[in-house]
């Protein structure tokens, strides 16, 4: 290991607490993984060129394009798709990585500054800690450090430099923010109002709590709703898109399929088809015959068959056999079959020895014939043999589009049907073309003007395309939506009449009728801010916490429509289990958080005091270079 120097006490740095002690591990995973020489010497002049420097400390181009590209590696990950250097760039990924590395670099110097340094127990505690540079024996191995330093193109002594300053980063950041405790009167506000809970009573109306029934909407109310609603029933800007397509469904119906190969089919899926009684049973095995009977006997005396099973230190899915069939049973078969209703018959033979067989259900046997199998059988070979069909005709297909063929070329040509469809990237009444995921893929890329090209489909069909022209948003006529409109306006009416009937009840309760009187109401025992309440709004308990006690409130979100009045108050409880648990989560998140923005804070200034410059060409260099 090569050797550095260090304070006199530095060797006592590993006995202290420090904050992100495994940030180091993480800055090698990520040399490992994405590998160092992919910006070496030849890029940006030995790394001795710098994208900035804060005080004395110089940011190379280097640690500025690996940082970079560390990042867009992990978003990449995260997105799980390549992201590109341009869509990285426009999500602030660069500006991130810069800013990451100015931190650094603020700590870095001021470490340097003060003279704070770490000796090789601690570097030597770090390597470690990293699985690559270990042996099949758990412990360090040099020459596994040495080989991999080598692979990524970097070097022991530029490595520990690393680790040296990681660490001294950490004994600063931490010498900062370590021994923050959280003020008592802030986390006994935050306790007190996390923990309090408050118990409800809902009187929640639906259609059923209507004076009437709600009438149809008429027609004209329908066509006044549409009208009144006409943005929410027009299409999206949208491709008028014409195609020609070989669909496996339409070009099957016309393939022949001989009779004996339907038969085949059927044959080799006769398990599927044919499906013999069964029955549902649990097994419990016993060491011998007497055993077995005693069991029943007991079982005869009142007994469960689930005091048996859990006598024997068994479960229920231990003794479970599932559906079987009589000849799964063996010789237990006929006796077992015999049952026709739920019971436990035995004791009889098993494989593992004298049982008792509890019979829960009867499954039917069940048979699809020939007969009935036939159309679907058909159908798939069909279509299989269609898909076959249509992939001998792609290459000339493509050929027949490459030398410039119309779509009407390739319906006279090959058959391929003609269509036309006005696509909307993710609308919900696209034509059936468009529930093709390959279809909707190319319709998202193709431009007017565009040449058509072929495109396999999902299921082994086949369609080309191309823009014909850009339809601007349109309304939906309203004879294609009818039912749609009809369903959303007779919502509509509902909403106005629940909302006019909730008033009605609210004025009751205000002139002092009881919330009971006025329905069947539901208690909501007291909960805390974070619950949920089943088949309820969040606004509801929302709602509960605003109120005074004894208070009655109308709460409307969507279709929801309730009273809901304030029973209790429970003032949160520092004495109880969940109380202490709560109350240590505030506490820890209140001194994580304090700690957090101290480490911000001083990493900002000593980042102001030592002066940042940075070097915008050398920046868009790398960033140029990044892109290509």
């Amino acid at each position: 290991m090569s050797k550095a120097p260090h304070h006199s006490n530095s060797d006592e740095a590993p006995r202290k607490k420090r904050r992100g002690a495994g940030v180091m591990a993480w800055v090698l995973m990520a040399m490992l993984i994405g590998g160092l020489g992919s910006f070496g010497v030849e890029n940006f002049g030995g790394g001795a060129k710098s994208v900035g420097q804060v005080g004395d400390t110089k940011i190379t181009a280097n640690d500025y394009a690996r940082e970079v590209q560390n990042q867009v590696r992990a978003l990449s990950q995260q997105f799980g798709t390549a992201v590109s250097m341009t869509d990285a760039r426009a999500m602030g990924i660069d500006r991130q990585a810069l800013a990451g590395l100015v931190n650094r670099a603020a700590l870095d110097n001021e470490a340097e500054k003060i003279g704070l340094s770490v000796g090789d127990a601690a570097v030597a505690a770090e390597l470690g800690k990293i699985a690559a540079f270990r042996g099949v024996d758990g412990s360090f191995d040099r020459a596994a450090y040495g080989d991999t330093l080598k692979q990524n193109h970097t070097n022991e002594a530029d490595f520990e430099a690393g680790i040296r300053r990681d660490v001294a980063r950490s004994l600063l950041t931490g010498a900062v923010s370590g021994g923050v405790v959280a003020p008592e009167t802030l986390a006994d506000t935050v306790f007190a109002w996390a923990g309090e809970k408050r118990g409800l009573t809902m009187l929640v109306l639906d259609e059923a709590s209507l004076d009437a029934p709600l009438p149809a909407p008429t027609v004209a109310e329908i066509k006044a709703h549409y009208d009144a609603n006409i943005a929410a029933y027009t299409r999206p800007e949208a491709k008028r898109i014409q195609y020609a397509a070989l669909l496996p469904a339409t070009v099957g119906a016309t393939v022949e399929v001989p009779e004996a190969d339907v038969k085949a089919a059927y044959d080799a899926r006769r398990d599927e088809f044919v499906i013999p009684e069964k029955r549902l049973v649990e097994r419990l095995a016993f060491a011998d015959d007497a055993a077995a009977a005693e069991a029943k006997a007991r079982l005869d005396k009142g007994a469960t068959f689930e005091d048996l099973v859990k006598e024997r230190g068994l479960t229920l899915d231990d003794v479970d056999m599932g559906d079987v069939t009589k000849a799964e049973l063996a010789e237990a078969g006929d006796a077992v079959f015999a049952q026709q209703t739920p019971g436990v018959i035995g004791p009889l033979p098993s494989s593992l020895g004298p049982a008792l067989y509890r019979m829960n259900a009867v499954m039917a046997a069940q048979e699809t014939t020939y007969e009935e199998a036939k159309p679907e059988l058909l159908k798939t070979l069909q279509t299989a043999a269609a898909a076959k069909v249509i992939a001998e005709k792609v290459e000339a297909i493509d050929d027949l589009l490459a030398g410039g063929a119309t779509l009407e070329d390739l319906s006279k040509e090959f058959g391929m049907e003609l269509g036309t469809t006005d696509y909307a990237a993710g609308a919900a009444d696209n034509d059936a073309i468009a529930s093709y995921a390959a279809f909707r893929k190319a319709a998202d890329g193709i431009k007017e003007g565009d040449f058509a090209e072929a495109t396999l489909l999902d299921d082994g069909g086949l369609v080309a395309m191309q823009m014909l022209e850009t339809v601007p948003p349109t309304p939906v006529p309203l004879e294609k939506i009818t039912d749609r409109v009809t369903e959303e306006t007779r919502a509509d009416a509902l909403a106005k009449a629940l909302s006019a009937k909730a008033a009605a009840v609210k004025a009751a309760v205000d002139a002092g009728a009881t919330l009971e009187s006025q329905g069947a109401v539901t208690s909501v025992e007291p909960k805390d801010r974070q619950a949920t309440l089943d088949a309820t709004p969040p606004a509801v308990l929302a709602a509960g916490f605003e109120m005074a006690q004894g208070e009655v409130r109308l709460v409307e979100e969507g279709a929801f429509v309730a009273l809901v009045r304030l029973d209790s108050i429970v003032p949160a409880d520092p004495a109880s289990e969940d109380g202490k648990a709560l109350r240590d989560a505030i506490v820890a998140n209140v001194e994580r958080d304090i700690a957090s923005d101290l480490s911000v804070l001083f990493t900002g200034a000593v980042s102001q005091q030592a002066g940042i410059t940075l070097d915008q060409a050398m920046i868009e260099a790398v960033n140029t270079q990044l892109g290509n």
